[in-house]
């Protein structure tokens, strides 16, 4: 399906009123009610065995993530509802979370399943049957840990194409960024962007060999683009210099998946999933999952934890980051403050996915508050399961480019670039690596 892709054109295309529709997460809000009908990853499953509680902050709401001794996830209420103290410094018991001021314990409900003073001087009482706090579905997928913070019955977790890569190692990166969720998805929907930022500004404030110069054109602008609704967000398309519609990037497109998700393919090595998890109204976390894959007739090897890295917005300077790829979209996210000022806005032809992005996010807002499922809500364990999604493979000009094979896309060394590196090499191996 095609929306109409010129409305709002030259004039502001959004008032403060529905802004705040848009962006604000809390509970009861619009937008946050809808965010709680999906699943939306808060951890490395790796960080849980590094240490066994992690304070988070997400939908607004402030929560702790453990994981105790039976190996059992729990995400509940980060104050005890005793004295409340900070349950991120409790102690992960063999079915719970212990308290570690007064020794109340809480399982992954929610309910507290302990009070040893009160049944020391009570031991027919039943007071911890009345005490709970929110507790939350947690899910491992892939050396992620997804949670679920929304109404019942719990819908099934989408397993997006790169979570089932075979013969394949995976990486995750995570971000806190100082702004709204909503205008780093915006920038998915925006493809110009792509011959600017990623291109001729990286070109003009980077130092590149010669030899690299020489492979890749500084800029290939954009002929045409177009936007298309289908069953699981939107496809965006575009015709590049030199290129027509049977090229992979219109004939096949790229696809956003709603609400909140980048799907980036574009070759035959490496796929992401970029999730915008919305924390508070002016802060989001990015989790980047990278899959990389083997060649047919090599073998990927085993991973028994997936590495993760926590990679910096600035730098030692207090600079953004803007050498690699995404995070010089985290600088132009954040650069526009904490909630951008869409009122203050001048669309332009170039912003018509923009436009349909918000007319389906208010769609799907509607059909919440109508009482029924938004885009994306899985019912069946068999519809959830590998939803394996077309993108482009030959994308952005990448014919006319010589194979760089792997280079880094945020700050940060997870301990993964050896392998990916590996992957690369299975399918190049007469390649020289380029080192970023």
């Amino acid at each position: 399906m095609t929306n109409d892709q010129g409305s709002g054109y030259g004039r502001n295309a959004i008032v403060p009123q529905e802004d705040t529709r848009l962006t604000h997460v809390g509970l009861g809000t619009p937008m946050g009610e809808l965010m709680r009908r999906y699943w939306h990853p808060v951890a490395a499953v790796a960080e849980l065995e590094d240490r066994s509680t992690k304070a988070l902050r997400i939908l607004g709401e402030d929560l702790v993530l453990y994981k105790d001794r039976s190996g059992t996830y729990g995400l509940i209420d980060r104050l005890c509802p005793h004295r409340r103290v900070d349950l991120s410094y409790g102690i992960p018991e063999e079915h719970g979370l212990r308290c570690m001021y007064h020794g109340w314990m809480m399982d992954e409900t929610g309910q507290c399943i302990e009070q040893p003073f009160e049944e020391t001087v009570h031991p027919d009482g039943r007071f911890k049957e009345k005490v709970k706090v929110a507790g939350y579905p947690v899910q491992m997928k892939s050396g992620l840990l997804f949670a679920y913070l929304g109404p019942q019955p719990t819908p099934f977790l989408p397993q997006w194409g790169p979570l089932n890569m075979e013969n394949g190692v995976f990486d995750i990166a995570f971000t806190d960024l100082p702004c709204n969720w909503l205008q780093c998805m915006e920038n998915s929907l925006d493809p110009i962007h792509v011959e600017w930022l990623h291109r001729f500004y990286t070109f003009w404030q980077a130092e590149l060999p010669q030899e690299l110069l020489d492979a890749i054109p500084p800029r290939i602008p954009h002929k045409e683009i177009s936007f298309d609704v289908f069953a699981h967000g939107i496809i965006k398309r575009r015709v590049l210099e030199g290129y027509t519609k049977e090229n992979d990037d219109w004939k096949v497109g790229h696809p956003i998946l709603f609400p909140q998700i980048l799907f980036v393919g574009g070759g035959p090595v490496r796929q992401m999933l970029q999730y915008r998890v919305p924390v508070d109204d002016e802060h989001t976390m990015h989790v980047t999952f990278y899959a990389y894959r083997f060649a047919e007739g090599t073998t990927a090897p085993q991973q028994d934890r997936v590495p993760y890295k926590h990679s910096s917005v600035k730098d030692e300077h207090g600079n953004f980051n803007v050498k690699y790829t995404i995070d010089q979209d985290k600088m132009a996210w954040a650069t526009q403050g904490a909630i951008a000022q869409r009122q203050l806005e001048k669309l332009g032809k170039s912003d018509v996915g923009i436009i349909l992005y918000r007319k389906l996010l208010r769609d799907q807002i509607k059909v919440v508050e109508d009482g029924g499922d938004p885009i994306n809500v899985f019912r069946t364990e068999a519809t959830a399961r590998d939803v394996t999604i077309p993108t482009e493979t030959a994308a952005l000009g990448q014919d006319q480019v010589k194979r760089l094979r792997f280079m880094l896309m945020e700050d940060g060394v997870s301990g993964a670039e050896e392998v990916a590196t590996a992957a690369y090499d299975s399918w190049y191996p007469n390649e020289v690596p380029a080192r970023s």
